[in-house]
């Protein structure tokens, strides 16, 4: 299922004993009273109105008419040992989102609009000061039970005290629920000016009151849980595989939102240690759709029999997604990386030019934004509207946010970057660095120290990428060490931020709001297990932040979004690295997928099995282990 930004749930705060909506007989009310005054609406924009009207039948990207059957075998690199995702403990199975539904769903060709799922519509005033959810009395778990207003009450309460803490923190706005009859409740926002809390709202996965209250909720467990979604799980192996069944009587399988989509009988997912075993397994039709991240290998382990005959078909689908940011990731709750100028000075060590061509055969483009690859991303010198915006900041962010291109330092790509490095010895001797002549290490003058590092990775992928850094890191006197870990000690150090440098990617939607405070913001810097990997603590770029969430209209939201760019990367808190603006697909030429590609770009969940293909493929196979 197509996840905006990996929001992982929602979470409302303590419920509370609804206030009497009851009038004196006598006295007549001055207006409606709020849940009256709104009609119900099959579907919510963050500014506008939805593209799709309460007619339509299927989004136009799917094909409502695709064949329901079939099987296809994905692979996944690590472990698991749990099928309950919304917590810390343990390593959550993939698939798990095809468990579980959520209130409402969001389109994949719109910025972020939303429409019924578990909700049958909603109601929400002008001010979006609350939100009202009418369930669909047809919404069913998988053992007949109906979801009810007790569950989504429930999913907020263990959600907020015994899940991962994010949730807490990022639906800290979300006041309480109250019930106001038999499927219909309402939600009241406690924060105004925050026009994505009554979408935010629509995102809670809602879980099975019945089903868990007699469970541990914070318990890691294998018991293959309960949900109202499309897929069960079927059969597993910890650690090795898992099989999603699709519910023959699913209950949302005609809704709008859903023709055309969750076609496939089986979903298999099986568990490899490395990308280079999965590439094999998929050569050797053990795997049957990959979507390929490495240009490397797209360049060059694929020139086999299969993908030159046409039967594994290598495809490249076209996006318009805001690619986010992917970067060396700088944890300034380190002291050697408190220093901007530092941490500015060690982004001239990395080579992208020489890298492109000798490692990614030029299929990437240099990022330079944090919202790369969208209008949203900031470019020249700030101006007009975003300029107002700043200039309330002027004295408290670096003066190059209004002089200076931002632009990461680039090389002639021949793999010996003099000048940058000589631009880093300055910057690096402003913050007081100089190197040791007897040790010729780069060393604290106040302190005598020098500086050294680790740099920690769970793919052995992106050593190539981490080597030729740390090599150029070396000729500035640095000492890094690269240390690749397995899946469960990555998980584990990356929540503590137990880590000098990481690599990440902060993936954006075309409508950000609500997220931007656990990426960014002083609170989360401090909350384990959010994605403010960086420890950025700055007073302006949490105004900015708000400033964002409280946008009125999508031009605001887009000079505001500029103007948090433009600070964000003046801050030096990451080494931007690389994008791409295709998704790279290799599959065995047994699938089809709709002609219409969304914004969004590859959605799996679209494609069907083709019986007729799959028949031409299975007589090939055994025409070559026939001649073998």
């Amino acid at each position: 299922m197509y996840l905006r930004v990996a929001v992982l749930a929602l979470a409302v705060g303590a419920a509370c004993v609804p206030p009497s909506l009851a009038q004196d007989a006598e006295t007549p009310p001055l207006s409606p009273p709020p849940e009256l005054a709104v009609q119900p609406a099959h579907g919510l924009a963050m500014h506008g109105e939805p593209k799709y009207p309460p007619s339509f039948t299927h989004f136009d990207y799917t094909n409502p008419d695709a064949p329901k059957g079939g099987r296809i075998r994905l692979a996944a690199q690590g472990t698991f040992d749990s099928f309950n995702p919304y917590i810390v403990r343990g390593t959550s199975s993939s698939g798990m989102g095809y468990i579980y539904e959520t209130l409402m769903v969001s389109s994949a060709d719109e910025p972020f609009t939303m429409y019924g799922l578990l909700a049958e519509t909603m109601e929400v005033p002008e001010d979006r000061s609350w939100a009202i959810f009418n369930l669909n009395p047809e919404a069913r778990w998988h053992d007949g039970q109906p979801v009810t207003v007790e569950d989504v009450i429930f999913s907020h309460e263990i959600l907020t005290t015994e899940g991962h803490p994010i949730y807490r923190y990022y639906y800290s706005n979300i006041e309480a629920i109250e019930k106001l009859g038999k499927g219909r409740l309402r939600m009241l926002f406690s924060e105004g000016e925050n026009l994505e809390l009554p979408l935010i709202a629509g995102q809670m996965p809602i879980l099975p009151k019945h089903w868990w209250e007699t469970r541990d909720f914070a318990r890691s467990s294998l018991d293959p849980p309960l949900g109202s979604g499309p897929y069960r799980v079927a059969d597993f192996e910890a650690g090795r595989h898992v099989t999603l069944e699709r519910v023959e009587d699913y209950w949302g399988a005609d809704l709008p939102v859903n023709r055309g989509q969750y076609n496939f009988d089986r979903i298999r997912y099986d568990y490899y240690l490395d990308d280079t075993v999965i590439r094999e397994a998929l050569k050797a039709g053990r795997v049957d759709l990959r979507q390929e991240n490495q240009a490397k290998a797209w360049a060059l382990d694929y020139n086999v029999p299969a993908v030159r005959d046409g039967w594994l078909i290598m495809e490249a689908l076209e996006h318009e997604r805001p690619t986010g940011m992917q970067g060396f990731v700088f944890n300034t709750r380190r002291e050697i990386f408190s220093d901007p100028r530092v941490r500015e000075a060690l982004a001239y060590a990395f080579d992208f030019e020489w890298s492109n061509r000798n490692l990614f055969f030029s299929l990437y483009a240099r990022t330079d934004s944090y919202f790369s690859n969208s209008e949203l991303a900031s470019s020249g010198l700030p101006e007009g509207r975003e300029l107002e915006i700043l200039e309330q900041y002027r004295g408290e962010v670096p003066e190059e946010v209004f002089t200076e291109v931002f632009e990461p330092p680039s090389t002639d790509g021949s793999g010996w970057p003099r000048e940058n490095l000589r631009a880093a010895f300055r910057l690096l001797a402003e913050a007081g660095w100089e190197v040791d002549p007897d040790t010729l290490l780069l060393t604290n003058q106040e302190t005598g120290e020098p500086m050294r590092f680790e740099v920690l990775l769970v793919s052995p992928a992106m050593e190539r990428i981490v080597l030729p850094f740390q090599r150029n890191l070396r000729r500035l006197g640095i000492e890094v060490s690269v240390r690749l870990v397995d899946s469960s000690q990555y998980i584990n150090r990356y929540r503590a931020f137990d880590f000098d440098m990481i690599i990440n990617v902060w993936g954006q939607s075309s409508s950000p709001g609500n997220e931007q405070r656990e990426f960014w913001s002083s609170a989360a810097a401090e909350m384990p297990g959010s994605r403010n990997l960086a420890g950025v603590q700055d007073p302006v770029i949490d105004e900015l932040i708000e400033l964002l969430i409280a946008a009125p209209s999508r031009e605001e939201l887009v000079a505001r979004t500029r103007a948090l760019d433009r600070v964000l990367l003046w801050g030096h808190y990451v080494i931007p690295q690389y994008h791409s603006r295709v998704d790279r697909l290799l599959y065995w030429d047994k699938f089809a997928h709709p002609d219409v590609i969304p914004d969004s770009g590859f959605e799996l969940d679209t494609w069907w099995y083709d019986e007729e293909r799959a028949r031409r493929l299975e007589a090939r196979e055994q025409l070559v282990e026939g001649e073998g």
